[in-house]
């Protein structure tokens, strides 16, 4: 069984935003970076299924540079190698990605991909279902469990109100996990150590001879969140301003 994993690395949660120059994007220079937290989730059901069925699983990530630090993380983790496209996908859509990401594909021939549900910086939530369409391959999202059902899988999806749906599938196939399915691990000294050892294969682009076209969607100008101070009192009993209280701070605070 081969798995790959697609993994993207994202601004630090704790990280200080300022709009770039530009103002279509960030500033990028003084930002701590870190794997895609959905990503991660998707990486632990990658090394659990290895773990139980056998195989190997493969961490594939594009970006700069940097990102050769969140790989490392991966093949800390557990995953057996890795492929790292060289490229700054800073402007590029879910479809210039999702081809990309086809291309380093073509010669892996994955039983399974898988990938977070969304991304924590841009959250368009459209890579995977779009990667799936592009190696015509079946797919199923806000994927919880997965297991090996005859020739195929059985996948445990989350829907509203409680509600899980059950779906078989052929294999190969391209899940999206949903985040919080599962306990994540850390790396073991000994993995750290591992991971120096490990392969990663480098490509870009240009070596994928793939014409990824240009975004269909731009993005022309981003801003920061406005933030305003008020006061608001609640008269009445204390039980309704209690119940008024909890009502702002769940739908319109959002913080319970």
């Amino acid at each position: 069984m081969k798995i790959v994993v697609a993994i993207k690395q994202v601004p630090a949660r704790d990280s200080e935003l300022r709009i770039a120059a530009s103002g279509q994007w960030i500033e990028e220079a003084d930002l701590g970076w870190e794997i895609n937290e959905p990503d991660a989730y998707a990486l632990e059901a990658g090394l659990r299924f290895k773990e139980k069925q056998g195989g190997e699983v493969v961490a594939l990530c594009a970006g700069p540079q940097r990102v050769a630090s969140t790989i490392r993380e991966a093949l800390a983790k557990g995953c057996d190698r890795a492929i790292h496209i060289e490229d700054d996908l800073a402007s590029a859509d879910p479809l210039v990605t999702a081809r990309l990401l086809a291309a380093a594909l073509a010669d892996e021939k994955p039983d399974l991909v898988l990938t977070g549900l969304q991304s924590d910086d841009l959250g368009f939530g459209q890579t995977g279902v779009i990667l799936a369409e592009l190696l015509g391959v079946a797919h199923a999202t806000i994927v919880m469990e997965v297991e090996v059902s005859g020739a195929g899988i059985r996948v445990k999806r989350e829907l509203e109100d409680g509600w899980f749906q059950h779906v078989e599938m052929p294999l190969p196939a391209v899940l999206t996990i949903q985040s919080g399915s599962s306990k994540l691990r850390y790396a073991t000294l000994m993995g750290i150590k591992k991971a120096k050892t490990k392969e990663v294969r480098r490509i870009s682009a240009l070596d994928l001879a793939v014409a990824t076209g240009s975004p269909g969607l731009v993005l022309e100008r981003v801003y920061l969140p406005e933030r305003n101070r008020r006061t608001q009192l609640f008269d009445g009993p204390p039980k309704a301003a209690a119940a008024q209280l909890v009502e702002k701070l769940r739908f319109e605070a959002r913080v319970i």
